[in-house]
């Protein structure tokens, strides 16, 4: 899970939205993407229980900020550090809305309370 900074928060809704690819293999469980999310808990672990220790990253779009922080492409095909195997693609946050019929709000949910 990302642990982020501590001082980046969602305050509106982004422009683009961070999402994993079906080429993503987790970084065999030491995911670099997950060390550049500036936001707490927006990037997590998600264990392959069929080919175990494997598994992948997801993207909690509630909380995504769309900073690009996570991925490895810059302008003009620049690298840049992020994942190291392009497996995130940002997209349009109207087009994943729109996919997963789905409004996102600008401010993500409150955290349960026990």
């Amino acid at each position: 899970m990302s642990v982020g900074d501590g001082k980046a928060t969602r305050k509106k809704k982004p422009r683009i939205l961070a999402i994993t690819t079906d080429c993503c293999t987790g970084c065999a469980g030491s995911p670099a993407c997950i060390e550049y999310c500036p936001i707490e808990a927006c990037m997590f672990w998600v264990p392959d229980e069929d080919h175990p220790p494997f598994g992948r990253i997801e993207v909690d779009p509630y909380l995504c900020i769309g900073c690009q922080k996570c991925i490895s492409k810059g302008p003009d095909g620049a690298f840049l550090d992020g994942c190291p195997w392009d497996a995130i693609e940002m997209v349009p946050t109207e087009d994943w809305e729109a996919l997963h019929a789905i409004a996102l709000p600008d401010a993500p949910p409150a955290a349960p309370t026990a």
